[in-house]
């Protein structure tokens, strides 16, 4: 296997589109006017962390994997865990430099390194951490406050709004990727979180064209992953977690088209068919 599939691997890298369309709509609800070039400096940063906490979730996990997932670079001998921290750590580095290259004040900068330090905390802790799924949903929580307060002064109620919703969905993703290992689903309840984007979104569903087809194919995907969840079929866990963050995207395209841009929430969606085939060559859990 070469250097460089054994890095997308490590970096789940195949999960990015999620990662550029929750700029997307962090930019999108901020209210600000932004240049293709700044949307596309900011996709590149929080893409630098993206892969860098994936880079440092393997790291930490070096020992379970060994156990439980040895065909992951680390256990498997491909890569040393000292090549992948330093890696990690690098690309989390990077990222907060591009965040601060021409923010317009310290909020952003602040946001970024706030959402590096969470990103090493939930790498390092999440194993038997009952707050793991809040971790993991701050991260990208602070990726929307992050891309939007690189273009605009304050963060703006739908921006905040935008990031809660998707911070419930998050929960309850995580909540589920964390049953992987296990023979059935625990408990079904932090499932519902899924069901905020909904809730949240139904008004705008009602009310425009995009944003109703964006709730139907969020539904779906929703729907469609808990019946896997519930089932028997061997595989079922990382299929169902694989569409969960594939729609990601939709959360944020039913955001920005309750924000009133159709266009850009018809642009995020794309997200979610192009996560699914990209996991078809790296897998995304």
């Amino acid at each position: 296997m070469s250097r460089a599939h054994t890095y997308l691997r490590l970096g789940r890298v195949s999960n990015l589109p999620t990662v550029w369309t929750n700029v997307l709509a962090g930019v999108a609800l901020s209210g600000a006017r932004a240049s293709a070039g700044t949307a596309t400096r900011l996709a590149l940063a929080l893409s630098l962390f993206y892969v860098g906490g994936m880079f440092l979730n393997d790291a930490f996990d070096r020992e379970v994997d060994t156990r439980e997932r040895p065909e992951r670079p680390i256990p498997s001998g491909t890569v040393s865990a000292g090549e992948v921290y330093a890696a990690g750590y690098g690309l989390l580095g990077a990222g907060v430099v591009l965040v601060a290259y021409r923010a317009p004040h310290g909020g952003a900068i602040v946001s970024a390194l706030a959402l590096a330090a969470t990103i090493v905390v939930y790498d390092a802790w999440h194993k038997g951490n009952p707050y793991g799924p809040a971790l993991m949903a701050t991260c990208r929580f602070l990726v929307y406050t992050t891309a939007a307060l690189a273009v605009a002064n304050r963060l703006e109620r739908p921006v905040v709004v935008g990031a809660l919703c998707l911070f419930a969905y998050l929960v309850g993703l995580t909540y589920a990727a964390k049953q992987e290992t296990l023979a059935r689903l625990q408990s079904l309840w932090p499932l519902a979180l899924l069901i905020v984007p909904l809730v949240h979104g139904l008004p705008a569903a009602a009310h425009g064209v995009v944003a109703g087809v964006v709730f139907l194919a969020l539904f779906a995907a929703i729907s469609f992953a808990v019946w896997l969840l519930r089932g028997a079929s061997p595989g079922r866990f990382p299929r169902a977690v694989a569409i969960l963050i594939a729609g990601i995207s939709l959360v944020d395209a039913l955001a920005i088209a309750g924000g009133g841009a159709p266009g850009l929430a018809a642009v995020a969606a794309l997200g979610y068919p192009l996560t699914l085939a990209l996991q078809r060559f790296v897998r995304g859990t």
